[in-house]
């Protein structure tokens, strides 16, 4: 007996399947295409593509438009050659910004350095003459601060440097020499202790005085810029210690030679 053709055969496949086999072939193409363009996009069309992917799969617009995987961009975003010259401006100026910063670093490297040659003098005067007691040095970016107690140089209540202690300012106004001559600040500062004798009403004058008439020895070495220098007297009110010992109160009772550190713009005026 002859075998019975199946129906199906007689009929052929069913095709129904390359549908949705398509689509997802479309899809995937897609897929591609938009991991493709991000790969050499900048930040700027990330969101265009981002769009462009989502409407390939919402099914809104098709894989391509107008012959293009990304949608043509706004003519009013365009870089104009306006807009390249302000960038490669703004990159010279960042150039410029970062090489003054890098010469100044380099000069206040160099500046420390000469510093550190003058305090290195300081503290061998200290040493030689065992004046650790009374003498102190300490070096930061603002320059080189020298304290000396008063007892070096004063008679208490006095402003006029004893007799036997204008050698010291003889000896550290050779140490202080530089070139090129740095600003000098010379204070000088009191305990809180009120005074009152014939001569100073108050810590304030007291302070000045002594400032000035130190600076006065300092300056009789002439190869020292008088332009340089300038006193200050600040009486009681920035000690260095506290005044409620005895030992704070000696602290206190001092005088400062700040040597300031130049920078770039002070050496050039």
């Amino acid at each position: 007996m002859a075998r019975r053709k199946n129906k199906r055969e007689d009929e052929g496949m069913d095709e129904s399947w390359l549908l949705p086999y398509a689509d997802i072939l479309t899809l995937l193409l897609a897929l591609f295409i938009v991991l493709y363009s991000m790969s050499s996009v900048d930040a700027k069309k990330f969101e265009e593509l981002s769009q462009v992917f989502n409407s390939v799969f919402v099914g809104d617009k098709g894989v391509v438009d107008n012959g293009e995987a990304i949608p043509p961009q706004d003519p009013s975003k365009e870089i104009t050659a306006e807009d390249k010259k302000e960038d490669k401006e703004d990159k010279k100026a960042q150039k410029e910004a970062q090489d003054e910063k890098k010469a100044e670093e380099l000069y206040s490297e160099k500046e420390q350095n000469e510093l550190k040659k003058v305090q290195k003098r300081v503290d061998g005067y200290i040493e030689q003459n065992d004046l650790s007691e009374k003498f102190e040095t300490s070096l930061s970016e603002e320059g080189l601060l020298i304290t000396i107690r008063d007892t070096v140089l004063f008679d208490s209540g006095s402003a006029s440097v004893r007799n036997t202690d204008e050698s010291t300012a003889k000896e550290l106004s050779d140490l202080l020499y530089m070139k090129p001559q740095r600003e000098v600040i010379i204070s000088g500062h009191t305990d809180n202790m009120p005074i009152r004798n014939s001569k100073y009403d108050s810590n304030w004058e007291l302070s000045v005085s002594r400032a000035v008439n130190f600076m006065k020895l300092i300056l009789k070495n002439d190869k020292l810029d008088p332009k340089s220098f300038s006193a200050k007297g600040f009486g009681e009110y920035q000690p260095s210690a506290t005044n409620d010992t005895k030992e704070g109160r000696a602290k206190n009772r001092r005088v400062e030679i700040q040597i300031i550190a130049n920078t770039k713009e002070t050496e050039s005026e």
